[in-house]
C-alpha cells in the first residue's frame, strides 16, 4: 500500500490520500479523541502522541496536529497506523454516518435545496481537495450557517472563503440569500 500526503492551506493539518475509499461517500468529522469512539481508524490516531483532530472523507483522510509536534515526527506513525489499519481489512466507522446535512424551514424548503446543491456542485469538492469539507447548518432570514470541516476547519484562510467565495457565489445564484456565517 502505497500512501500519498498533500499540504493544505492550514499548516497544522496534513491529507493523506491511502489509494482506496475511506468513506467512499460523505464525511466525519472528529475534532476529539471522544468523538472519535465510533471509528477504529480515527481512535487508533489520536493514540497518537500530537493528533489533534481526525477528519475523515470518502478517499482521503485529513489529520491536524497540535502546535507541540513537527510533521517530520508524527508523519511515520500515522502512516503506520493508516497502511495496517486498511491492510487488515477493520471497519472505518462502526456506524453509518449521516451526510451532515440539516433540514431547513418548511418554508425555505425550495432554498435550501438551492443552496445544497451549489454546495454539493460547486464548494465541496474543492473543499475537499485542499482536505476538508462544507456543511450546511440552516437558512434563516436571508442567512447561510455553514460549518468548514477538516483542514479548512482551522484554516487561516477559511473566513476569506466563506465570505469572498461562498457568500458571493450564493449570493449571486439565490438573490434570497444577504449573508453567510460561520458556527462550530
Amino acid at each position: 500500500m502505497f500512501i500519498q500526503t498533500e499540504q493544505t492551506p492550514n499548516p497544522a493539518t496534513l491529507k493523506f490520500l491511502p489509494g482506496c475509499d475511506v468513506l467512499g461517500r460523505g464525511t466525519a468529522d472528529f475534532p476529539t479523541r471522544e468523538e472519535a469512539a465510533r471509528s477504529p481508524l480515527a481512535a487508533r490516531l489520536f493514540e497518537i502522541d500530537g493528533i489533534a483532530g481526525v477528519f475523515l472523507g470518502a478517499d482521503f483522510i485529513t489529520i491536524t496536529k497540535t502546535d507541540a509536534r513537527d510533521w517530520f515526527l508524527l508523519k511515520p506513525s500515522i502512516l503506520g497506523v493508516i497502511m495496517e489499519h486498511f491492510t487488515a481489512g477493520r471497519p472505518v466507522l462502526l456506524e453509518e454516518a449521516g451526510d451532515g446535512h440539516a433540514a431547513g424551514n418548511a418554508e425555505d424548503a425550495e432554498i435550501v435545496e438551492q443552496i445544497k446543491e451549489l454546495l454539493d456542485t460547486r464548494v465541496r469538492p474543492s473543499v475537499a481537495q485542499d482536505g476538508g469539507d462544507i456543511t450546511f447548518h440552516g437558512f434563516e432570514e436571508g442567512v447561510v450557517y455553514l460549518s468548514m470541516k477538516g483542514a479548512c476547519a482551522g484554516c487561516p484562510s477559511s473566513t476569506a472563503t466563506l465570505k469572498a467565495g461562498i457568500e458571493n457565489m450564493l449570493r449571486h445564484y439565490i438573490p434570497e440569500v444577504v449573508e453567510v456565517r460561520a458556527v462550530r
